[in-house]
């Protein structure tokens, strides 16, 4: 004896081995045994075998029509065996029942279950609205993959055209485009940039990466509301002093100044003047909650995108000839000692009498020129004794590090000829090594404002973000730490307040300093133990590395432009660790697959077998190693 029931949801047919009142043991055809209920067996039969008669009644399920079973069947609760009496005319064999239950679980859209072999007719109305959803459900798969097949055969739908650009940043899963799109990426078995781009759907790889950026980060666009800049600080103190600033030519916003007075043969009074916008953005401000959206400016080729309006930027840059407010340090110090005999920080007025730009300056300012009292060195007044006190501030902070800097590789700027969203723009690498003169001036006398602004905060008990590294471990913290790599007691961002929200924080806490001394840490923006400090770390942390990641890939897809624009076939490197190598005539680092085991800094020549725009990748291989 053989039984048809439901499991899970499927039928099986099989030979009847043992029953009790409530189960049954049942054996299939490979004699497998399976314990059952008996509530879910459909009916029991002698013949054909369970194989044979599961064949035949799905197969003459095939044949009935479900639109005549509807019209036949009883308009109320009905059970199908009996129906199949009713249908057939006859007792009903096993294959047709079994075909008859078959086909009304075909079709729930026209008969819903009510239980184990029970059915009931679905009503008209309700059969109608089924009947066409279903039908708008068969379009739309029948659309979808007409779209499918176009994109696959390399064909670009009017449909998917019209949303492409929301493909890539924040597609709507639930429409057919996207579908289609998924299913014609998983047939080609590629990503959906590349095939977007295959598609002409996009013009260039250079576009894909900047629609990318743009949406996720600036959907309502880059530019500000128009911002009124009223008169500022025009009561401050106008500083009596011969300050100059020094940047690349295509700076904007001038965040710092020096000046230096000599006050006797060993004694100088040294200024480092920093632009004051925390003056006009207060905490909470509109400008504020803007500008903390972005935590800095961003930097790619060709383009800047502002932390701050450039109305406030013109206010606050201290452009030459231009009376600006300033937050200034003054430190008395030593040129023979290196001593730091007293320092002092004021909100005054200074005139910066010239920007200095390094392209411009480089060349003549050198260590041999800075070293020899005879040469013809330009700004000499201002520069020697500014050169002799930093060399004397890096010799001490190199002595607390225990080793000196390795300050001698190229970097790059990058001089785009054209607009910065086409690709054929004309791209210069423009090299400039990082311990040229001026950049080590600079740099030392902005880590000593950082360090001793970042102890004025600690001694007044106002809290600040630092930076420090202990261990190894570099990280942002409202505690002065030391920072090991840097050799000071505690370093406080502090002096890019116009491109870093961090400094402008700073900025914030030093002026109630300033103003206000001991009683500061009561009156400043962030009082001790404020939680939003810790927001603000967490969140410029996380968007900082945004920014750099994109700047990194936008510098990467140009070293790519440029080699191509050079029309270079062959390139030099030297080996960094395993198959990783740095070009010596651009900014890259590529992987060089099959590349043997050499040493670091083992320079070798490479064949430039491609470039791969979209994943930023060079394709290459090993040509010949040097000898050494």
């Amino acid at each position: 004896m053989y039984v048809l029931y439901e499991d899970s949801g499927n039928f099986k047919a099989e030979k009847i081995f043992s029953q009790s009142d409530s189960t049954m043991q049942v054996e299939s055809e490979s004699g497998k045994r399976s314990k059952i209920k008996n509530t879910s067996v459909l009916f029991s039969f002698e013949q054909p075998a369970p194989a044979v008669m599961l064949e035949q009644a799905r197969d003459l399920a095939q044949t009935l029509e479900i639109d005549f079973l509807w019209e036949c069947a009883p308009q109320e609760e009905f059970d199908a065996a009996t129906f199949a009496q009713d249908y057939f005319g006859h007792a009903p064999s096993a294959v047709e029942k079994a075909g008859l239950i078959f086909a009304l679980n075909s079709a729930p859209a026209y008969f819903h279950r009510r239980g184990k072999g029970q059915y009931r007719p679905a009503p008209p109305d309700i059969l109608a609205a089924a009947l066409a959803a279903i039908e708008k459900k068969q379009k739309q798969a029948a659309q979808q993959q007409e779209w499918t097949d176009q994109l696959v055969a390399g064909q670009l739908p009017e449909a998917i055209a019209e949303v492409a650009h929301s493909l890539l940043t924040r597609p709507d899963k639930n429409t057919l485009q996207w579908k289609a799109f998924e299913a014609a990426i998983e047939q080609l078995h590629t990503n959906p940039e590349k095939l977007l781009l295959q598609l002409g759907a996009w013009p260039h790889a250079l576009a894909v990466h900047q629609h990318r950026f743009m949406t996720a980060n600036f959907p309502k666009g880059t530019q500000f509301a128009p911002v009124q800049v009223g008169e500022i600080a025009a009561d401050l103190p106008m500083a009596d002093v011969v300050a100059y600033s020094v940047d690349d030519t295509s700076t904007t916003e001038v965040d710092d100044a020096l000046s230096v007075t000599p006050l006797d043969s060993d004694t100088v009074r040294i200024g480092v003047h920093i632009a004051v916008p925390g003056l006009a953005v207060t905490r909470g401000s509109d400008v504020d909650k803007l500008a903390r959206t972005r935590m800095s400016t961003v930097y790619i080729p060709g383009l800047k995108i502002p932390m701050l309006p450039n109305e406030l930027i013109d206010a606050f840059s201290l452009d030459a000839g231009k009376p600006k407010p300033a937050l200034s340090l003054y430190v008395t110090a030593n040129l023979t000692t290196g001593e730091l005999l007293s320092s002092e920080t004021r909100l005054e007025r200074i005139q910066v009498r010239e920007n200095l730009r390094h392209n411009l300056l480089d060349e003549f300012v050198t260590d041999e020129a800075l070293a020899d009292p005879e040469s013809d060195l330009p700004y000499a007044e201002w520069l020697r004794p500014l050169w002799a006190y930093a060399q004397l501030l890096s010799a001490q902070r190199e002595q607390v590090r225990g080793k000196p800097e390795n300050n001698n590789r190229v970097e790059y700027s990058f001089v785009l000829d054209g607009p910065y969203d086409d690709p054929d723009t004309p791209v210069q690498l423009v090299p400039r090594r990082r311990n040229a003169p001026l950049d080590r001036l600079v740099a030392e006398y902005m880590i000593m404002t950082n360090n001793i602004w970042g102890g004025l905060l600690a001694q007044h008990g106002v809290p600040g973000i630092y930076r420090s590294q202990q261990m190894g471990r570099v990280r942002m913290s409202t505690h002065a730490l030391p920072h090991e790599s840097i050799g000071v007691p505690q370093y406080a961002w502090c002096t890019s307040p116009l491109r870093r929200y961090v400094d402008l924080v700073n900025q914030w806490q030093l002026i109630a300093t300033v103003e206000h001394g001991v009683s500061a840490r009561l009156v400043a923006p962030f009082k001790p133990k404020d939680a939003d400090l810790f927001a603000i770390i967490g969140a410029f942390e996380s968007q900082y590395t945004v920014w750099s990641d994109y700047q990194s890939a936008m510098e990467r897809y140009w070293c790519l432009r440029w080699l191509q624009q050079q029309d270079l076939r062959t390139v030099q490197a030297s080996v960094l660790r395993d198959d990783l190598v740095r070009l010596t005539c651009a900014p890259l680092v590529t992987r060089v697959p099959g590349l043997p085991e050499l040493e670091r800094g083992q320079l070798i020549t490479l064949d430039i077998l491609g470039f791969d725009e979209l994943a930023l990748e060079l394709e290459c291989r090993l040509r010949e190693t040097a000898i050494a």
